[in-house]
This record gives structure tokens, C-alpha cells and sequence, in this order.
């Protein structure tokens, strides 16, 4: 979605009142909190590697299990309060 902020200039404008024009045009626009909040913007994953993903967390998970059944591993103790 491209936003064009255009301004011509007027008969005896001086450069600094032009710009300061452009520039409120642009604010008014909404372009400069748009760009910003696209900087840090990640791609969503595909269905495929999403559940690839989640494939490799539940095996890990069900290893982790087995091995503590096992008494090969310790379990972790809960980070924090939690209730019951």
C-alpha cells in the first residue's frame, strides 16, 4: 500500500516553509509510524515448517519423558510460583 505525500511549491514559498509542508503532509499521512512498525516485522512460517516444528517439539518432549522415566535425566523444577 504506497502512500505518495506530494507538495508543490507556491509563488514566493521559501524552501524551509515547503519542506516543513512535506513533512506535516507525511505525519499526517501515517507513513513514519507505518515504516517503523515494519522494522521489526518477521515472516510468518509456512504450514509445513510450522509443523515440522511442532513434529520435532513433541518428539523431543516424549524423549525427555522417557529418559526421566528411565532416571537418566533430573526433571526441571517449575520456574516460579504456579498453582494447584
Amino acid at each position: 500500500m504506497a502512500t505518495n505525500a506530494e507538495v508543490t511549491k507556491n509563488e514566493g514559498e521559501s524552501a524551509i516553509n515547503l519542506i516543513r509542508r512535506f513533512s506535516k503532509r507525511v505525519q499526517g499521512a501515517g507513513v513514519i509510524p507505518r515504516i517503523r512498525g515494519n522494522r521489526y516485522r518477521t515472516r510468518t512460517k509456512s504450514k509445513a515448517v510450522a509443523r515440522k516444528s511442532a513434529l520435532k517439539r513433541i518428539a523431543r518432549r516424549e524423549e525427555v519423558q522417557e529418559l526421566i522415566k528411565l532416571g537418566k535425566m533430573l526433571e526441571k523444577p517449575l520456574r516460579g510460583q504456579r498453582r494447584k
